[in-house]
């Protein structure tokens, strides 16, 4: 087995001092392929000391250091952008095509944070008052620690740290203890690119090293990316600590379809959103909401894209799905298939009980499609976070709409029509963050911000776009008098006149 995957500290590979280690799968074959070190409360302070050492430099480093390291990082990891598919693949199972699609979202942040100067950018108003001016800039907040999930472990991650550093923060990256080799890449590269030591950190761990992190005094911001519960957590506890918080939860996001939508590209879209990276991504559709007698159309057309999708192992060019993370997620899934079937769902393409060939001993469930879904359906409340769509029937716009923001979960949504006029009643009125018309998956781009409404965000403010920016720094407020004598004593409250 190979060397066991470590933290990046100061600059370096560590194994840390716990002992611990997990076990890190091939989800293709459900063997265990390497294992990887868990951080404990000496190893966070470790990690912290060495971003807290190397902050004061670093904030006043200037935005042209900054930079030209950034555009050099951007430039490596665009020229290793197949290594890092290929690590993820490796770790997380989903396809290489998928996984490079990872790879260039990420890019796309790091590219957005090369135009920092720019970003950090202050106002001023002269003569505000006779002789005084006032005008405001943004300065970074320190050490900061960002927790991200299994599902990208080379985008989520690529959403924080380039920002916060680029802002002139230090960074802890803890990230998934499933798929973990691909942010020590990043570090390498980041490094190779010109980074001080200890400007970025990487701390590998489990619920330990999130509670340490959390807890520790000298971390002033947390961001954070997972389930809802766990966000929860995070946000609480945070927060509870004095910290900022940005703490992003999970989704039910729903594609409703309206009868004059183009049934062909909805299903095509539907399939597409749905199962991509075996439906484990929080901007997944995974309910499909058809509007009156559209689902006659449309969920024969579904299914007809379903059952001859290809589930494989990742590296196999020819799968479009590959496997789950793990075998307790394999089981999660059907698990809820199980209970779909009990409580009376429409079964229409089973996903069970799929292996692949030469798939061997790997975590699959292939995928899943139900019908006449109902609101109470724990298919339908809860994340299964699989490769499971489900179809919920309604009668009118107004009740597809209000079934939405009903739901607890805000994350993202979409709306498929050809009436430009329903397509803007429902971005006015949705309770929803991110919201795609005619477009299945509205993932913003890195200029805009990413993050959604209701049980799917903690915190107020998104990630990257200009409010990563202003999470990652706070402002100051200054007014200036330069008087050429002075003015004499005044115990009166200042008016600005």
């Amino acid at each position: 087995m190979p060397e066991p995957v470590q933290h990046w500290i100061d600059g370096v590979l560590t194994p840390g001092v716990s002992g611990r280690r997990g076990d890190v799968f091939q989800p293709a074959t459900g063997e265990v392929a390497r294992q990887v070190v868990l951080a404990n409360q000496s190893d966070v302070d470790t990690a912290v000391a060495s971003a807290l050492k190397a902050s004061a430099d670093w904030a006043d480093s200037s935005l042209s250091t900054r930079t030209r390291i950034m555009f050099a990082f951007r430039q490596l990891v665009d020229a290793h952008r197949d290594e890092l598919a290929g690590l993820i693949t490796a770790e997380h199972g989903k396809v290489l095509s998928d996984a490079a699609g990872e790879v260039q979202r990420g890019l796309e942040v790091v590219e957005f944070a090369c135009g920092i100067p720019q970003l950090l950018k202050g106002e001023h108003s002269e003569q505000v008052s006779r002789g005084v001016d006032a005008y405001s800039l943004r300065q970074p907040l320190g050490v900061v620690a960002g927790i991200t999930p299994f599902n990208f472990p080379v985008m989520v991650p690529m959403w924080m740290f380039p920002l916060a550093i680029a802002c002139g923060n230090t960074f802890i990256l803890k990230p998934s203890d499933r798929d973990p080799s691909a942010s020590l890449r990043l570090a390498e590269l980041f490094s190779e690119a010109g980074l001080p030591p200890g400007v970025l950190n990487v701390l590998q761990g489990d619920a330990v090293a999130v509670n340490a992190l959390l807890d520790h005094p000298d971390v002033a911001a947390v961001s954070f990316v997972g389930s809802t519960p766990i966000a929860k957590h995070v946000y609480a506890r945070g927060t509870a600590a004095g910290k900022r918080v940005q703490a992003l939860g999970g989704a039910k996001n729903h594609m409703v379809v309206l009868p004059d939508a183009d049934i062909a590209g909805a299903a095509d879209a539907a399939v597409s959103a749905g199962y991509g990276s075996a439906g484990e991504r929080c901007m997944a559709i995974s309910v499909v909401v058809a509007v009156g007698a559209v689902a006659d159309k449309l969920v024969p057309a579904i299914a007809e894209r379903t059952r001859v999708l290809k589930t494989g192992p990742g590296t196999d060019e020819t799968s479009q799905m590959g496997p789950v993370v793990t075998a307790a997620a394999r089981d999660r899934v059907t698990s809820y298939v199980d209970a779909g079937v009990e409580a009376g769902a429409k079964l229409v393409v089973d996903g069970r009980g799929h292996t692949p060939e030469g798939g061997g001993g790997g975590f699959w469930v292939a995928p899943t499609l139900f019908d006449e879904v109902t609101p109470e359906m724990s298919v339908y409340t809860d994340e299964i976070f699989g490769p499971v769509l489900v179809v919920v029937r309604v009668e009118s716009f107004e009740a597809a709409l209000e079934l939405v923001n009903t739901n607890p979960y805000g994350n993202g949504t979409a709306i498929f029509t050809a009436d430009g006029l329903a397509a803007r009643e429902f971005q006015r009125r949705v309770t929803v963050g991110m919201i795609g018309i005619n477009v299945p998956i509205p993932v913003p781009m890195a200029y805009y911000s990413f993050g959604g409404w209701k049980d799917s965000l903690f915190g107020d403010t998104h990630v990257h776009g200009a409010e990563g920016v202003h999470f990652y720094t706070r402002a100051k407020a200054v007014t200036a008098r330069w008087p050429r004598q002075a003015a004499g004593v005044d115990l009166g409250f200042p008016t600005h006149a």
